[in-house]
């Protein structure tokens, strides 16, 4: 996926969590932050960020004309917007490298591929089929979940309690019951990391949510993403510890 307008800022502060002081040219400029999650180890005083412009900003009635999406760890660039994984996942799965991994050896397609789909108690992001080289048809669900916290080389998620994330995997878990493939999907949102784990110290119940709904027959999958200042895109597969 493709940003247009970046511009680059320092940050200077987040009054709360939708909002961001940056300064972009010398001035003090206000940004709508696309990630409303904690990411207090990412955004601190001085550091150097991206937004995206819209110069139509006024005519669409929206409160400012940034979006912050992108911000530097050290050397590392780490996209935050938080709805870009879902983007970058939707392409996936219609690529090659998306097929290898999800259709049995390879081999088939992967057809009626959908966004925001209702199934039970839970709204999944993505649901489609997967056809294999005999015509067998299975149906399947994807939860994606975009990743930005990192320590050591570590990626975790989340960075915050989710019980919302527990009913995304508790309801995957019963679809793979009902007979359909099911997939959580973690996308790290930066490259250099080495593992992904759940964060158990912030949200323990999380991490056990996720095993279970492993032993259940859920795909976990992680993968980093190539980023840079105008561009998203998936990655390598990158080994999951539970």
């Amino acid at each position: 996926m493709e940003y247009v307008g970046i511009v680059e800022g320092i940050f200077e502060s987040r009054p709360n969590r939708f909002i961001a002081h940056v300064k972009v040219n010398g001035e003090t400029v206000v940004s709508h932050v696309k990630n409303t999650g904690r990411c207090r180890e990412l955004l601190l005083p001085g550091a150097r960020v991206f937004l995206e412009y819209h110069p139509e900003a006024a005519e669409g009635k929206r409160k400012t004309a940034y979006d912050l999406i992108g911000v530097y760890k050290g050397d590392t660039l780490i996209n935050m917007d938080s709805q870009a994984p879902n983007r970058v996942a939707f392409e996936w799965v219609q690529s090659e490298q998306g097929a290898a991994f999800l259709l049995p050896e390879g081999r088939g397609r992967i057809r009626n591929l959908r966004r925001e789909v209702v199934h039970g108690d839970s709204r999944f992001d993505l649901a489609f089929e997967l056809e294999s080289g005999d015509r067998t048809v299975t149906p399947a669900f994807m939860e994606v979940k975009g990743v930005t916290l990192e320590e050591n080389g570590v990626a975790m998620f989340p960075d915050a309690p989710t019980e919302r994330g527990i009913k995304h995997l508790n309801g995957l878990a019963r679809a793979v019951g009902e007979g359909y493939a099911a997939y959580a999907l973690f996308v790290i949102q930066m490259k250099g990391v080495r593992e992904f784990r759940p964060n158990d110290v912030t949200h323990p119940a999380f991490g056990e949510a996720l095993k279970n709904a492993r032993d259940a027959g859920v795909t976990v999958l992680a993968f980093d993403c190539r980023v840079t200042e105008h561009t998203l895109d998936m990655g390598d597969e990158v080994k999951v510890r539970l």
